[in-house]
C-alpha cells in the first residue's frame, strides 16, 4: 500500500500551486492512471514518490508519504544523462546493473519486446538509440529488477505499435501494482482501473484533484454527462433567479415611485408603503440568499487554442514531394531503402514504424532538403524538443522574429490561449514541461504561416482530455502534413493515408 496524505506543491519561483491537498491510497494491483494538462505536476508528483531531491530545487513540498512496497522502480520521461553517456552493455552489465539483475528475466523482456538480446552487450551508446529504443531499454531493465511498485511517465511515448500493443497486455494482465502518467488514450482506455485527474483552471488559484475508482472511459463518460447536468441545472437556477430579480426590482421600482409622490399630509399611506418596501427588501435578501445554494457553473480545462488561421491553403495537386529510391542513412548506415513516394497538396500521410528503423531520421532528412523552398512554408516538430531550442532562452524569445512591442503583445496574448501563465512565458525553455515545449512548436507554426508540417510524434506529451481538439486542428489543417506517429486515434482521424517505414521501403498499412 501507499498513501499520499495532504500533499501540496509550490513552484517555488512563482508561487504558482501545482497541486493542493491530495489524498489518496494505492493499493496492491492498482493501475492508477494520473491524467490532466501539460505543466500540472504529474511528472514531479512521481519525482517525490522516488524521493528525487532535485525537485528541491524548484518545488516546495507539504504532505506525508507512506510506502510499504519493498522494491519501487521508476521510468522517467526522459533518458536521465548520467545513462545516455553509457553504453548498452555497462548499462545492462555495468558494476552498478549485475547484483539487482535477474538476467533470464532481461533475456525473456526484450524478447517480448522484440529487442535484439544479442545487442543487450553492444558497445552502442544509449543515446544514439531511437526514443523508443531507449524506452525499450529501460523497461527491460526495470521489468528484470522485479519490483512491486512501477511508476512510468509516459511508457508508450516514441514505442512502435507492436511494443504499444505489450505494454497494453503487460499493464492490464500483470499483478503489479503501476502508477503511471499517459497522454495516450487508448492505452488509457485499455489499461487504467483507477483515475487520479490533477487540473490547473484558468479561473481558480487553486488546482483541483479528482480520485476515481473507475475505468477511463467511463470516467469521462460520466465526467461529461456530469458537466452538461450541473451546467443545465446551474444555468435553469440563474434564469430562474434573473425572473424573480426582474419581479423583486418592478416591484421595488413601483413602491420606491409611490414613496416620491405620497403627501405628507396622509401619513397613514406613507407607513404603509414603508412597510410595503421594508417587505420588498426582505425579499431581495431572501432572494441573495437562494444564490449562496445554486450549483457552480463546472468549469473545464481549457480547450487547446491552435488554429493555424495563418496557414495559407495548399493548391489541390500541387507537388510537395517526390522520392524515388531514396535512402535513409546515419553515420554511413544504411538504415532504410527503396523509398518511393509522391505527395501532393494538401495530403496528410502518416508514417509508423518498429523502433530503430529511422522514421525519425527519415523525417529530419526531408525536413533538411524542403526547408529552403521559396514556394511553400515548412515547419518542423522533432522528436528531440531539445534540439531546436536554445534552452535557456524564454518561450517569447523562441516565438519573436522582431522582438517589437507588437508583436511581443501577440505573442503573449497567444501563448495565454494556450495556457501559460505570465510566468512561465518568461521562464527558460528548459524548466518548462513536454507538453509546454511541444506547444511552443506549434504556435511557431501557427505564427510562421507554414503550410507543410513535418511532425515526429506531435501528440505524445498532450493531455488526452484536450487531445481530441488537437486532433481537430490538424484534420482541419489547410496544408500538408507528414507525420510520425503511433497514435491510434491520431492516425485514424487525421491521416488520409499511413505508410510503413521498412528497410526496404514504405508499406502502405491499416491501423485498427
Amino acid at each position: 500500500m501507499l498513501q499520499v496524505k495532504h500533499l501540496t506543491m509550490t513552484h517555488t519561483k512563482d508561487l504558482k500551486t501545482l497541486i493542493h491537498d491530495l489524498n489518496f491510497t494505492l493499493n496492491t494491483g492498482d493501475k492508477m492512471a494520473i491524467i490532466g494538462n501539460e505543466g500540472n505536476g504529474k511528472s514531479t508528483l512521481l519525482k517525490w514518490i522516488m524521493a528525487d531531491d532535485k525537485i528541491e530545487d524548484y518545488i516546495q513540498v507539504e504532505g506525508e508519504l507512506v510506502n510499504q512496497f519493498s522494491h519501487v522502480e521508476y521510468l522517467p520521461q526522459f533518458l536521465p544523462d548520467k545513462d545516455s553517456r553509457i553504453s548498452l552493455e555497462e548499462y545492462f552489465f555495468g558494476a552498478d546493473a549485475v547484483e539487482a539483475l535477474d538476467y533470464a528475466e532481461l533475456y525473456n523482456i526484450a524478447s517480448q519486446l522484440a529487442f535484439d538480446p544479442d545487442r543487450l552487450t553492444s558497445t552502442q551508446i544509449l543515446a544514439n538509440l531511437s526514443g523508443g529504443e531507449r524506452i525499450k531499454v529501460q523497461l527491460i531493465k526495470i521489468l528484470a529488477k522485479h519490483p512491486d511498485l512501477l511508476l512510468l511517465d509516459e511508457p508508450s511515448n516514441d514505442l512502435d505499435l507492436d511494443a504499444i500493443y505489450w505494454l497494453e497486455h503487460f499493464i492490464r494482465s500483470s499483478s503489479l501494482t503501476i502508477l503511471f502518467i499517459s497522454h495516450d488514450e487508448a492505452l488509457l482506455k485499455q489499461t487504467a482501473s483507477r483515475i487520479l485527474h490533477i487540473e490547473l483552471l484558468r479561473h481558480k488559484t487553486i488546482p483541483l484533484t479528482t480520485v476515481a475508482n473507475l475505468d477511463y472511459t467511463t470516467y469521462v463518460q460520466l465526467r461529461n454527462e456530469q458537466i452538461v447536468t450541473q451546467t443545465q441545472i446551474a444555468n435553469k437556477q440563474r434564469e430562474e433567479h434573473d425572473k424573480k430579480m426582474e419581479k423583486y426590482r418592478r416591484i421595488e421600482s413601483s413602491v420606491h415611485d409611490a414613496q416620491n409622490k405620497i403627501s405628507r399630509q396622509n401619513p397613514a399611506a406613507a407607513r404603509l408603503l414603508k412597510k410595503k418596501m421594508h417587505a420588498v427588501k426582505s425579499m431581495e435578501k431572501r432572494f441573495e440568499k437562494e444564490k449562496d445554494k445554486f450549483e457552480d457553473i463546472p468549469i473545464q480545462e481549457d480547450p487547446i487554442l491552435i488554429k493555424f488561421s495563418g496557414t495559407e491553403p495548399l493548391a489541390n495537386g500541387k507537388t510537395i514531394l517526390t522520392l524515388d529510391n531514396y535512402t535513409v542513412s546515419i553515420d554511413d548506415i544504411l538504415l532504410a531503402q527503396s523509398i518511393n513516394l509522391l505527395m501532393r497538396g494538401p495530403q496528410k500521410i502518416g508514417i509508423v514504424g518498429k523502433n530503430g528503423v529511422g522514421k525519425s531520421t527519415f523525417l529530419k532528412q526531408l525536413w533538411n532538403s524542403l526547408k529552403n523552398r521559396t514556394d511553400i512554408n515548412v515547419g518542423y516538430m522533432p522528436q528531440n524538443y531539445q534540439s531546436q531550442f536554445e534552452l535557456a532562452s524564454s518561450p517569447i524569445d523562441f516565438l519573436s522574429t522582431t522582438g517589437d512591442a507588437e508583436e511581443t503583445t501577440q505573442i503573449m496574448t497567444y501563448l495565454g490561449s494556450m495556457r501559460f501563465t505570465a510566468d512561465e512565458m518568461k521562464h527558460p525553455i528548459n524548466e518548462l514541461s513536454g507538453g509546454q515545449q511541444a506547444k511552443l512548436f506549434l504556435l511557431k507554426m501557427d505564427l510562421n504561416g507554414d503550410n507543410v508540417l513535418l511532425l515526429d510524434e506531435p501528440t505524445r506529451n498532450f493531455s488526452p482530455l484536450s487531445q481530441p481538439e488537437l486532433r481537430k486542428s490538424f484534420a482541419t489543417f489547410k496544408g500538408a502534413i507528414i507525420t510520425i506517429s503511433h497514435d491510434r486515434q491520431f492516425l485514424k482521424e487525421v491521416c488520409d493515408k499511413v505508410l510503413e517505414l521498412t528497410p526496404n521501403g514504405l508499406i502502405e498499412t491499416i491501423i485498427n
